[in-house]
């Protein structure tokens, strides 16, 4: 017979402070907790959801090097490689630095923006089908591009200006008119819809009272396009997509919450109202940026998210995956956009809405099952 004495008041707080000076693991389905006694840090590592970060970030590398690779004279990926390092040949670190580089940069922060944007206001809307493309976000932002161009107003403002501007008027507006106490995200998106509506039609306006120079400018780039794209394009959303999409994650927490509802989100401490304005702050950033330099490019930040959450197997869609996802999906519709049609290079919109569509309709097909309880 073995007797287990008590511990005494001394040695139990010795034990009690003997994991937080060794530290601590545990597995809990399919999360991992940790605890570190120095830095003083805890939390949450999930294996699926990193496997599938890291996936992603691989094939859209790999994506990136191919669509760096292909042009008028193909290079092999070695060569491309040793370019982007610095340590290749001097003929084919120009082709690389100043014709391609550009273009597929801004294929790769073009697909994280739109990424990271729908998975920001899936989380907060509480909704699949919410994406910058059905709340009219995308559409605002092309409406003041498409002004620049028909009516001059690009001569004294850039079109990452006029994107940003056109983005934010339509979010504010939205906002505005969901606003009944508070907002919900089924408002939001409702709202959404028809705003984006107004400023389609407000874009059609435009386009049937420019010159026909000025309609067929606005009309390539309505459709998604990263031909000819410049460093100077590149520029600022790049410094957006390093600012801001850090900031969403460390918002991760706080959407989680919002996930569990309102009442349950301000039980918890969060402040829902004030939360719901920095997403969609960030989101409408994100997307003027995004869209003023390749375009309204489709269902990019509508079926990212939906691809990662599946990918994670999270509750809610993970903003770095959508991310990822949105550059591997931008990226690959590209190379798809300039080899399809021999000798003719398709628009990434083009690409993008055919993989895109379809995923819509299976959303549409799911909500529609879950309605009707079948």
């Amino acid at each position: 017979m073995t007797t287990h004495l008590a511990p005494g008041p001394g040695e139990r707080a010795s034990a009690d402070r003997t994991p937080a000076r060794r530290g601590a693991v545990h597995r809990t389905g399919g999360r991992v907790t940790f605890r570190l006694p120095f830095p003083p840090a805890s939390g949450v590592l999930r294996p699926r959801l990193v496997a599938a970060c890291l996936g992603l970030a691989a094939a859209a590398f790999l994506a990136f090097c191919v669509e760096t690779s292909i042009g008028d004279i193909p290079l092999p990926l070695t060569d491309v490689m040793k370019a982007l390092v610095g340590t290749g040949d001097p003929a084919t670190e120009l082709i690389v630095h100043e014709l391609r580089l550009p273009r597929a940069l801004a294929g790769l922060l073009v697909g994280i923006a739109f990424g990271v944007s729908g998975a920001l206001l899936q989380t907060m809307t509480l909704n699949p089908l919410a994406s910058p493309d059905m709340m009219g976000i995308t559409q605002g932002a092309g409406t003041a591009v498409v002004a620049g161009i028909v009516l001059g107003w690009d001569a004294g403002l850039s079109t990452q200006a006029l994107g940003l501007l056109g983005a934010l008027t339509a979010a504010l507006l939205v906002y505005v008119l969901a606003w009944k106490r508070g907002t919900t995200g089924y408002r939001i998106v409702l709202v959404g819809v028809g705003v984006a509506w107004i400023c389609t039609s407000a874009t059609d306006y435009l386009m049937a009272r420019g010159q026909r120079f000025q309609a067929q400018a606005a009309l390539g780039w309505l459709v998604g396009n990263l031909n000819g794209r410049t460093w100077d394009q590149i520029g600022p959303l790049a410094v957006t997509v390093a600012v801001l999409v850090p900031v969403a994650l460390l918002l991760g927490r706080l959407m989680s919450t919002l996930h569990l509802g309102d009442d349950v989100a301000r039980g918890l401490g969060t402040r829902v109202q004030t939360v719901r304005v920095a997403v969609l702050l960030i989101a409408v950033v994100l997307v003027a940026f995004g869209t003023a330099t390749a375009g309204p490019v489709a269902f990019v930040a509508l079926a990212a998210p939906q691809v990662a959450q599946r990918l994670a197997g999270t509750a809610c869609p993970p903003p770095l995956a959508a991310g990822l996802t949105g550059a591997v999906m931008v990226l690959v519709s590209d190379l798809v956009a300039r080899k399809a049609v021999p000798g003719t290079e398709l628009p990434v919109g083009v690409v993008t809405g055919v993989l895109g569509a379809p995923v819509l309709l299976w959303l549409l097909v799911r909500a529609n099952r879950a309605g009707s309880g079948g």
